[in-house]
């Protein structure tokens, strides 16, 4: 079995050393920032620059794929912008925003493991609109991914992260936005990465009940707002999405129990492949 953690850690330090207590394999990570200079040397991650371009902000941080253990060994991918990448080369509309790799375990078939990242977007001045949204950046992560699938079935790919979108709704009941949100899904199952996960009974649901969930839905919620706890999380923004065949081989389930969530403002996400 590989035992994967996806987790956005918001650039925290302790993170990092929680990562070295976790008993994984492999962490799909967003928003990370250097580990500690004291412990760096424990840990196999890409080489790419700690940014995520766009937008003219200054992010020194990204998506990063790190291997936690000698269980699996990692072929990293290079990831290149799009004006710099030949074809058959891993490019990146958004350096920052997407990190892969083949992950071979000690027994069985490699795979590909990839972290996604969707940071959030403005309209354009001229709208005078207040919006911000993230399902563009959604989008732009899966053209990307599209690089990494050369049939139409048979692949063995793995991919997670912070979408900073929600499933099956929209913000406070809306439509319109589930019905933006639902494009991401869908076209993520046109690739043929079916959503996996994490949802109901893996993971602790919302409690008391948000009035934006409909009573049907299946989310856990893996992220909280500044005003909120672990304990009064109620969004669903972190997501795992894998090929046919090794969905069936999967086990995904939020850490979300308040004494389990740890020094970020998401939680992490437990993938066990066996």
């Amino acid at each position: 079995m590989v035992k994967i953690v996806a987790w956005n850690i918001a650039r925290r330090e302790d993170a990092w050393r929680r990562l070295q207590e976790c008993n994984a394999d492999m962490a799909l990570l967003q928003e990370a920032s250097p580990p500690p200079t004291e412990i760096a040397h424990e840990f196999d991650i890409d080489p790419a620059p700690w940014r995520t371009d766009g937008a003219g902000l200054n992010r020194a941080w990204r998506t990063a794929v790190v291997r936690l253990s000698d269980r699996v060994s990692v072929q990293h991918l290079e990831a290149k912008p799009i004006a710099e990448a030949h074809r058959g080369e891993l490019a990146v509309s958004r350096p920052g925003t997407l990190a892969a790799a083949i992950v071979t375990p000690l027994t069985g078939d490699p795979f590909v493991v990839a972290s996604m990242y969707a940071p959030w977007e403005a309209p354009h001045r001229t709208t005078g609109s207040g919006w911000i949204y993230a399902d563009a950046s959604a989008h732009r992560v899966i053209s990307d991914l599209a690089v990494l699938i050369g049939q139409q079935g048979g692949h063995r790919i793995l991919a997670a992260g912070d979408l900073n979108i929600l499933h099956g709704h929209g913000e406070n009941g809306s439509h319109y936005w589930a019905g933006r949100y639902a494009t991401v899904f869908s076209r993520m199952a046109a690739l043929g990465l079916s959503f996996v996960g994490p949802q109901v009974p893996n993971g602790r649901t919302a409690d008391p009940w948000p009035q934006e969930l409909p009573l049907t839905s299946h989310n856990v919620p893996t992220y909280h707002a500044s005003h909120q706890s672990p304990a009064t999380a109620t969004r669903q923004l972190d997501f795992v999405f894998a090929s046919a065949g090794l969905a069936e081989c999967m086990h995904v389930s939020a850490l979300n129990d308040p004494d389990q969530w740890g020094p970020s403002d998401h939680c992490r996400v437990q993938i066990e492949v066996t």
